[in-house]
């Protein structure tokens, strides 16, 4: 593989790496670990999609597909015969992955006002779900790992990360109990965890 594809891995490791302890901004040990999970799949998938093809390669063999044509390494590309299949996936991808980082910035900036002013944030998009930030991450797992472009390992990853940090919100709600007490808890009764309501949707079009 050129070398100028893995200047490019590169990058594109160090920016979304970036973006992933900015957001997410990991605290505990614990915290770290689970991030390290996704720390893990960013760094497998870019390597694979600027560098080596391992997916395309393994599954060409394993099924006798032709190794001379791999499209770019990209498996819609492979599976459809045609690069038009992988522009879609890309199309699509991306915008799965622009609405799950808005969901992670606007939670962020929400959060952060609500930590310095020391209250419960219950406005914005944490009026439809406790936790948009590990929403927001798993809707751009889901859209640039699966949808767009799709890896063994990012296929095996994604659970894995949506197990870790349901066990992270889990704990954090606990936390959240015990400094706000009742307030937490009605709030808790009435937002979802991690996919809006669609009564929510309707009673704010109201």
């Amino acid at each position: 593989m050129h070398l100028g594809m893995w200047g490019l891995a590169a990058i594109a490791i160090v920016i979304v790496s970036w973006l992933l302890y900015r957001y997410l901004a990991p605290h505990t040990w614990k915290e770290w670990a689970r991030a390290g999970v996704v720390q893990a799949f960013i760094i497998a998938f870019y390597a694979e999609m600027y560098g080596f093809p391992l997916t395309i390669y393994f599954l060409a063999r394993f099924f006798g597909l032709d190794l001379a044509w791999t499209q770019g390494g990209n498996l819609w590309a492979q599976l459809f015969g045609t690069p038009m299949a992988h522009l879609v996936a890309m199309t699509i991808g991306y915008a799965i992955v622009f609405g799950g980082a808005t969901l992670v910035a606007d939670g962020w900036r929400r959060v952060y006002q609500a930590r310095r002013d020391g209250r419960l944030v219950t406005d914005g998009v944490y009026a439809r779900v406790r936790h948009p930030q590990y929403t927001g991450l798993f809707i751009i797992i889901f859209g640039e790992g699966i949808v767009h472009w799709p890896t063994i390992f990012s296929v095996i990853a994604f659970p894995v990360i949506v197990f870790a940090y349901v066990q992270l919100a889990r704990k954090e709600e606990r936390q959240m109990t015990e400094k706000f007490g009742d307030a937490y808890l009605e709030y808790q009764r009435n937002v979802p965890m991690f996919i809006p309501r669609r009564r929510i949707f309707s009673q704010q079009e109201e």
